[in-house]
């Protein structure tokens, strides 16, 4: 097959978003029936952060296996994205309303290609997880999955809501991700804000902030979490 026509080949287009382009890479799954569509945010961009940092990749590649529609995208002022860079001022109010962008583009994109609106997971490492709970509040997506993400010092509020008076509970599925000997975020601040809300957190012994030599381990808890 010519692999100019070969849709699960990774393909970087530009979306709009509110401050001009967004870099953003997209990639449909080898085989099998679509489940839904899978955004991926990055770290932190005044950090280095980018949509090809090595935990973004992994997760990009668990989600495409696992049958989704896989994006990831650079923020706005990072790589070839339009736009200021974030300015450390406001807990990523732009970086949300980029996710948001990003979203609404590839749910028209593919909308042919399912009978309903099509399922939404949300992912993000660090700064990206934490913009991605602050984005679940408008999205309400099916499943959002978080990796290290500094829920404390980016103000996230409990993404739980109670049940409703119907017993009917209108929540994602919600998978934390994090190292013992994370240096970055400490597991404190994640442990501190999930309790509460009743939500269970995945820790990987021996791991650091970026998961080095630990790739292999997140990559197989979000393929054995997310299966079903």
């Amino acid at each position: 097959m010519n692999a100019l026509l070969n849709s699960s080949i990774p393909k970087r287009i530009f979306i709009e978003g509110p401050a001009g382009k967004l870099e953003t890479v997209l990639a449909e799954p080898d085989i099998g029936p679509l489940r839904g569509i899978a955004v991926i945010a990055h770290p932190h961009p005044l950090y280095g952060g980018t949509m090809d940092n090595k935990v973004v990749y992994t997760l990009f590649k668990a989600l495409r296996e696992l049958g989704f529609i896989t994006v990831k995208f650079n923020f706005r002022g990072v790589g070839q994205s339009e736009g200021d860079r974030y300015s450390g001022n406001d807990n990523g109010a732009g970086e949300i309303e980029d996710v948001i962008a990003v979203v609404e583009t590839i749910r028209r994109r593919f909308a042919a290609r399912f009978d309903m609106i099509p399922p939404l997971l949300l992912a993000g490492f660090s700064f990206g997880g934490a913009i991605q709970a602050h984005a679940t509040r408008q999205l309400r997506p099916q499943t959002l999955i978080m990796v290290a993400p500094p829920v404390e010092r980016l103000g996230v509020p409990s993404i739980v809501n109670p049940v409703t008076e119907s017993g009917i509970e209108n929540n994602p599925r919600i998978l934390i991700i994090h190292g013992d000997k994370d240096d970055v975020v400490p597991l404190k601040t994640v442990l501190d804000w999930a309790a509460p809300q009743d939500l269970p957190v995945v820790v990987i012994p021996g791991a650091e902030h970026f998961f080095h030599g630990r790739l292999h381990i997140l990559k197989r808890v979000v393929l054995d979490s997310c299966r079903s």
